[in-house]
């Protein structure tokens, strides 16, 4: 079985899970991303939070893990943030990208989202390779 620590994968799950909680808020892009979503005040008031967050922490955790095991025990720091940055740049910001155009979104969308999983995975590879 590969190795990984999953420490290191459980603290970078809850630190993109605590960024996408503030990147998503109104402190950062809450209400732009709100409103270029298309994502009503009722449709938040309505939805099932627990089950939308405990879910979001569990795809966090899955995508920290394979990360980990993507990146390989103890990576070099440089190679935690590189590979990170562009992870969530060059591969979930280019799909996100592609999607987008066919969809007719916005801009601003794919910049809000695009960027939140930029940071999400280099703070993942931080956390990795920050991981003693």
């Amino acid at each position: 079985m590969p190795e990984f620590n999953i420490w290191a994968v459980l603290v970078a799950a809850v630190s993109a899970f605590v960024l996408g909680g503030l990147w998503y808020s109104p402190v950062l892009f809450g209400k732009p991303w709100q409103r270029e979503a298309g994502v009503s005040e009722e449709q938040i008031k309505n939805a099932n939070m627990g089950l939308i967050f405990g879910l979001a922490f569990v795809l966090s955790l899955i995508a920290s893990l394979v990360f980990a095991l993507f990146l390989g025990p103890r990576p070099p720091v440089s190679l935690g943030l590189g590979a990170g940055f562009a992870a969530g740049l060059c591969w979930v910001g280019a799909s996100f990208g592609i999607n987008y155009l066919f969809e007719r979104r916005s801009l601003k969308l794919f910049l809000i989202n695009a960027g939140y999983h930029t940071v999400q995975f280099t703070i993942i590879g931080l956390v990795l390779a920050l991981w003693p």
